[in-house]
């Protein structure tokens, strides 16, 4: 298989863009722009996303019982660049507050998922988790979304 086809391929699937962040076992915030975030089960209700096996954030999240998922709005574009980014004070920018799970929040997301890990497993070459939502909000806001290597706009509904 070649690499760079599939992920030209996989590309022109249309994901949202999140921040999901946790607390590290020194109390300092980890986040990190992910687009792999997808629902898994009403019920219970799980969610799943995964990371790079490679990811300085990896042993964090191993780590970390809870996890938030922050869905972006389109407004949140520089915030997505910035997690994407290895600028060493991510959370230096925003309107940021803990959660009353535990992890970082973000405010003006088009939605929030405070959750529980339930379970990580290696995959191939990246690391799937899994977790138990414990609380959601949403907003009226669109969400920011990432079709072939850019940035989009959600325009009129059909």
């Amino acid at each position: 298989m070649d690499s760079i086809a599939l992920r030209r391929a996989l590309g022109r699937y249309t994901t949202g863009v999140a921040i999901v962040t946790c607390v590290d076992a020194g109390g300092a915030s980890v986040g990190l722009t992910c687009n792999s975030f997808s629902s898994l089960s009403l019920d219970p209700p799980l969610v799943l996303w995964s990371l790079r096996s490679v990811s300085p954030s990896l042993a964090a999240f191993k780590a970390a019982r809870r996890f938030a998922v922050n869905v972006l709005s389109e407004s949140q574009v520089e915030h997505s660049r910035r997690f994407a980014s290895p600028v060493a004070d991510k959370f230096a920018e925003g309107l940021w507050a803990l959660g009353e799970h535990g992890a970082p929040l973000l405010a003006g997301c088009a939605a929030v998922f405070e959750c529980e890990t339930r379970s990580h497993q290696e995959a191939g070459d990246h690391h799937l988790f899994i977790g138990e939502v414990l609380a959601c909000s949403e907003s009226t806001l669109a969400p920011l979304v990432f079709h072939a290597g850019h940035y989009r706009l959600i325009g009129e509904v059909l």
